[in-house]
């Protein structure tokens, strides 16, 4: 349908995994090694992308675990060096796509992957050594596909962010015909991670009218369109406008994020078996009422923009309003529904403290704040 050149290269549009070997020349990969997890091998996905790659293609790994891990960002290291790639094709959801770029950057540099965590001062230690990826998206949610981040669980546990320009995506191949097959549960839960970047990056405090823009233009189209493409799958429409706001979301929190993404970091990290947009969606709520009072956002009337952009009254509680579709299109809206316990406050709060999306939140948030929007969501 068009090209979209904004942070990185968007080909976007029904069909266009076709200009996939095009994306390859342009960023001189030869021998790409594409990573992928089992689901998205299982439904044939990628038997597609290997007919459209160079016929001496490196590998496949295909061990992405449902949050990255260090573990399987060495296994498929080592798997990339072995074969000898020069570059990734990433095809899948979040988790394969930023495992991939941890990849990129383990295979160019020595040295242990904690030690490139933003945490950890790694932006400076992340060159552009680091190898070249394309980002394939089968999911509508993450936009890591165009986002300059790699979210990896550590081995000491640690939920932790890479961030670097040398992250992004060479390209990025977002076809909404690979989201069609997604099931209603992860529609729900992806598209509410991609509705939260919006919000979230739109309050965020840093000025950045293009990113504003964008997010709430993303907004538009995921808050319309999510609950169409949980309850029909094959709308194709619905599909399309989630896609491209997943992509938006993402293209937008270059501004930065906040509490709710340092939260469930913090929580992910704890639990690795909960969803990532669950959490996004069950921590909004209680998010958006502490904010509600931060200076920049009352300033700006951000919450009256947020509600126009929903197709809300201005009075309306955006947070209750969140909270009633995260509902309506069948996710859990509490922590005690996930088997999140009071017992798991502390840790929560202490790795939220620690995160980098804590420090871009437009209200700061002392430990106090975050044990009450955790009571709030619990």
């Amino acid at each position: 349908m068009g090209l979209i050149n904004y942070v990185t290269r968007v080909q976007f549009g029904y069909g266009e995994i076709r200009v996939l070997a095009d994306e390859l020349r342009l960023a001189g990969i030869a021998r790409p090694m594409v990573v992928t997890d089992k689901g998205v091998l299982a439904l044939g996905v990628i038997e597609r992308v290997e007919a459209l790659l160079p016929s001496g293609f490196a590998a496949v790994y295909d061990e992405t675990p449902g949050n990255p891990t260090e573990a399987a960002a060495k296994a498929a290291t080592q798997r990339f060096r072995e074969a000898g790639a020069d570059g990734i094709v990433a095809v899948g959801g979040g988790s394969a796509l930023d495992l991939a770029k941890a990849v990129a950057v383990m295979a160019a540099h020595d040295g242990p992957l904690k030690t490139f965590a933003a945490i950890e001062g790694g932006l400076a230690k992340i060159t552009a050594r680091t190898y070249p990826t394309l980002a394939v998206p089968t999911t509508a949610g993450t936009g890591s596909e165009v986002g300059r981040a790699a979210i990896i669980i550590l081995d000491d546990g640690r939920k932790v962010g890479l961030l670097s320009p040398f992250l992004v995506p060479k390209a990025a191949i977002v076809d909404p015909e690979l989201t069609l097959s997604l099931p209603p549960h992860l529609t729900a839960a992806t598209g509410m991670d991609a509705i939260s970047h919006c919000i979230e990056t739109f309050i965020a405090p840093s000025f950045n009218p293009p990113a504003d823009g964008i997010a709430l233009e993303g907004l538009r189209l995921g808050w319309k369109s999510l609950p169409q493409a949980v309850a029909e799958p094959g709308d194709r429409q619905a599909r399309a406008d989630m896609a491209i706001a997943a992509t938006m979301g993402a293209m937008a929190f270059q501004k930065g994020l906040g509490c709710v993404h340092s939260l469930s970091h913090s929580l992910g990290g704890l639990n690795p078996k909960l969803h990532h947009g669950t959490l996004n969606a069950i921590f909004m709520p209680s998010v958006l009422s502490f904010n509600s009072q931060a200076e920049s956002v009352v300033a700006q009337d951000k919450y009256a923009r947020l509600a126009d952009t929903m197709g809300l009254d201005r009075s309306a509680d955006i947070s209750e309003a969140v909270e009633a579709a995260t509902r309506a299109i069948g996710l859990p809206a509490r922590l005690s529904e996930v088997g999140v316990t009071r017992a798991m406050f502390e840790p929560i709060v202490s790795g939220a403290l620690r995160d980098h999306s804590h420090l871009t939140n437009p209200r700061e948030a002392t430990a106090k704040d975050y044990h009450a929007m955790l009571d709030a969501a619990f």
